[in-house]
């Protein structure tokens, strides 16, 4: 077959690259932290606000809001209930 990836899925392409653990790692934290943000402008809360109400710093919240960051759960959590969402983990 002259393309070796043509009609296999994205899935199957990450894992034959082996990269599929880290890409999959690296969508869930954008996804988190695209709807964090999102749920921030809908209830206008700024960084800063968010930050007083973490009780932390602004760079704190920078790092919460950067998928590329590690963060803990709790810090999650507590940022997900400010906007009135909250924070739903399960091994599948």
């Amino acid at each position: 077959m002259k393309h070796k990836h043509l009609g296999s899925s994205i899935d199957e392409f990450l894992k034959g690259e082996g990269i599929f653990e880290e890409a999959q790692t690296q969508a869930v934290q954008e996804v988190i932290a695209w709807q964090l943000a999102a749920a921030m402008r809908k209830k206008r809360i700024s960084k800063s606000t968010m930050a007083a109400r973490l009780r932390t710093s602004r760079t704190q919240v920078d790092r919460i809001l950067d998928a590329s960051s590690d963060i803990t759960l709790s810090s999650l959590q507590r940022a997900a209930g400010i906007v009135g969402r909250r924070v739903r983990v399960e091994l599948v």
